[in-house]
């Protein structure tokens, strides 16, 4: 890396904190609509302040707009960055030692809600383009952001907006929104994502709640809602819908001698979520490919009766419960959901209602990849330790939308550590790390404008 680059990186970390701190003081909760056309704005000053031509963009849904911004560069290449600037809700708020959107810095951290998930990220790459242009004066390829507001509830209308901009935002590559280091602090690059389906199973068995004196004769919600629920995932875990499987591509040879490479990290995550054993007692490889490779059914929440303090004998007339199925290749939300409709018409409960709420295609990018390589040797240089290739991460997020949508290889980098806390309370980067996301997102920018 260009040694006046860096020293200049160095020198101004205090400033890009700064700047940090200025993002993360403006709220954007999506889920409450909370600061986010504000947000909007200040991400468009932050990147124009830097030379770029910075606009907001709507999709259909015009709460949620999205921030656009290109930049000429002296090459061909065109590098496409992708983030989202919207953050989920602080609460519970008395859960974080110091105010959410007052950034604090202590022990070497700056806490904050969205400081990690996405906030650090994209101001890691403003930073990281800033001083390139401080150096040098110019870029040395094109760089375009595409920055929504909606990430964190599913990204509506994000596909949409995609497919009638594709002109706009052809590239060559994309770096995805975040990335970071494991618990050894070796760079972990992931090349995709899980698809998703999150649905509400709706039951309805009487016009009001009853005295529970009445649950010998009259239907209650809640138990049929659990014996809909234990007929969709049995107790080894696997999924027992007609068909889920069938669309399941098996993992290459190369994903798979990736995944081998990988340390074995599941006594710091036992740690860190305090729990003795993992499912099925899986360990070492076994967790690995299970977490990375498998598809998932999850319950999100049950909300049936009276949960307050006290007795109230009660008989419920409604129960719901909210699901998540996380996607491999090639399931298709879509797919899955007509899947689950037939299940549970079949299986005696026709009268359960879906409520379907949203869904997005998995997403991979190949192993051999040239852009791959890129990414991952430039982070070796930045971190002075060997790059791990994760075929994919087993969240979810709007990615296929840019990686088969624009036809763009798309890896990650970042500056997150593995106890960052991000969607919970005493959300956090290290500032050690924060620095080392941004030299590496200079690296990235200066080695992909040399590869024609």
């Amino acid at each position: 890396m260009d040694i006046n680059l860096q020293k200049h990186i160095q020198e101004h970390l205090p400033q890009y904190i700064e700047d940090l701190k200025t993002l993360c003081r403006q709220p954007s909760v999506a889920a409450q609509n909370y600061g986010i056309t504000d947000c909007a704005q200040l991400v468009v000053d932050m990147l124009s302040s830097i030379g770029f031509t910075a606009t907001i963009m709507h999709t259909e849904d015009p709460r949620f707009p999205i921030v656009f911004a290109d930049h000429p560069g002296e090459s061909k290449r065109e590098l496409l960055f992708y983030n989202h600037y919207d953050v989920q809700p602080a609460e519970p708020l008395d859960l974080w030692d110091s105010p959410p959107f007052e950034p604090t810095e202590r022990n070497g951290r700056i806490y904050a809600r969205g400081v990690s998930d996405d906030k650090g990220h994209l101001i890691a790459r403003i930073a990281a383009l800033k001083a390139i242009k401080d150096v040098r004066g110019t870029l040395p390829c094109r760089v375009k952001f595409v920055v929504e507001g909606a990430e964190e509830i599913g990204s509506p209308g994000f596909g949409s907006f995609v497919h009638e901009n594709r002109d706009l935002l052809t590239a060559d590559a994309c770096i995805w929104e975040g990335g970071g280091v494991n618990w050894a602090g070796n760079p972990q690059i992931y090349l995709g994502l899980k698809g998703i389906l999150y649905l509400e199973l709706e039951v309805r068995s009487a016009s009001r709640d009853s005295h529970s004196s009445w649950a010998t004769v009259v239907p209650n919600p809640a138990w049929r809602l659990i014996w809909a629920l234990s007929s969709i995932k049995g107790d080894d875990e696997n999924i027992l819908i007609d068909g889920f499987y069938e669309n399941v591509i098996k993992p290459t040879n190369a994903e798979l001698d990736a995944v081998k490479k990988l340390p074995a990290e599941e006594e710091e995550l036992k740690a860190e979520l305090n729990i003795a054993n993992f499912l099925c007692d899986l360990d070492g490889l076994e967790f690995r490919k299970r977490h990375m490779f498998a598809p998932t059914c999850t319950i999100c929440g049950i909300e049936s009766g009276y949960t307050g303090d006290g007795t109230k004998t009660v008989l419920p007339a409604v129960a719901k419960a909210k699901l998540d199925f996380r996607l491999v290749p090639n399931q298709r939300p879509e797919d899955i959901l007509f899947k689950l409709r037939a299940h549970l018409d079949q299986n005696g409960f026709a009268d359960i209602k879906i409520n379907y709420w949203d869904g997005v295609n998995p997403s991979r990018t190949s192993m051999e990849s040239s852009f791959v390589d890129i990414v991952s040797k430039t982070a070796k240089d930045v971190y002075g330790k060997e790059a791990l290739i994760t075929p994919g991460l087993a969240g979810s997020g709007p990615m296929y939308y840019i990686s088969e949508g624009l036809g763009l290889p798309i890896a990650s980098s970042g500056v997150a550590f593995p106890d960052d806390k991000i969607h919970a309370p005493n959300e956090n980067v290290r500032v050690e790390y924060f620095l080392k996301g941004i030299l590496h997102a200079a690296a990235i920018i200066d080695e992909f404008s040399k590869d024609e």
